[in-house]
């Protein structure tokens, strides 16, 4: 062992250990996480306001650079990024499950074209082998079919729902009414829960703000077609991130994704989260 590398791999493995305990509890093979409602102390973005000499206008036009803008609601720093069909396209992709940073959106976006990529978001509940536990289409090919199943956690919060498209065509639907109305395979897919927004009202489980707050993330397709990725800067509740999409984004339908790990790259403004994620979209400059 070459004992030079012996302090860097210490600290990877403490990091390593960090993040499992903050993201999810260990669960049995195909379950899904369940996560610590405990939020992210540490800013996900970087903080421009503290580099000497930035004025007002630089950091106005580094929060507006690209498809991704900062905003704010109900007194919470949001990321808020849409794809638009006639710029982008979207697909599903999975974080990869080996090499040094296994399980990150940086694991998988190592030695690929940057300026590809508007942005890459997780998206989806997964089990303890970061693959997705709910319905999931790669590229057509169907990785996971729809579960119906009842259980503990956001996921079978019911109901839940699907994120899915082909050809620049992005729909959300809630797992019943994909089921029921859905016979052609979509380009990509994936499977959350709970829908934060259905049919232009607010999940009947979700509080107005409940005491849970966490970093979340979720989409949703507004009446043109854009789809609309939100992630949150600090924690917040269910019913503000769904608010938010209903009052702001004003989309009939919109889907959580996830919690506690909910992580962005977008390469216009260098973020890079590297929290254990498993599903991921990834939207594409055309």
């Amino acid at each position: 062992m070459n004992t030079a590398n012996t302090p860097i791999m210490c600290a990877i493995a403490a990091l390593s250990a960090i993040l499992s305990l903050s993201a999810c509890d260990a669960q049995p093979e195909g379950e899904p996480v369940v996560r610590a409602e405990l939020g992210d102390p540490v800013p996900a973005t970087p903080d421009l306001s503290a580099e000497e000499g930035a004025s007002d206008e630089e950091l106005a036009a580094a929060a507006s650079t690209g498809p991704c803008t900062a905003t704010e609601f109900e007194g919470v720093a949001l990321t808020h990024c849409i794809a638009d069909p006639a710029q982008h396209s979207i697909s599903a992709a999975l974080a990869p499950t080996s090499g040094s940073n296994f399980g990150t959106i940086e694991g998988w976006a190592a030695g690929r074209n940057e300026s590809d990529i508007a942005f890459v978001m997780n998206a989806g509940m997964y089990g303890d082998d970061l693959k997705a536990v709910g319905y999931f289409v790669q590229d057509s090919d169907r990785l996971v079919e729809l579960n119906r199943g009842d259980g503990s956690g956001n996921f079978y919060l019911k109901p839940n729902g699907v994120f899915f498209g082909s050809n620049g065509r992005w729909r959300i639907l809630d797992s019943e009414a994909f089921l029921r109305t859905i016979g052609d395979r979509p380009q990509f897919g994936t499977q959350s829960g709970p829908m934060l927004v259905l049919n232009g009202e607010l999940h009947p489980e979700i509080q107005d703000n409940g005491p849970s707050k966490a970093l979340r993330n979720g989409v949703g397709i507004d009446a043109s077609g854009k789809a609309h990725f939100v992630i949150s800067d600090a924690p917040l509740s269910f019913g503000q991130l769904a608010r938010f999409f209903r009052d702001e984004v004003k989309v009939p339908n919109a889907l959580f994704l996830d919690g506690n790990i909910s992580s962005l790259w977008d390469p216009a403004t260098g973020r890079m989260d590297s929290r254990r994620v498993g599903p991921l979209l990834v939207v594409k400059v055309k």
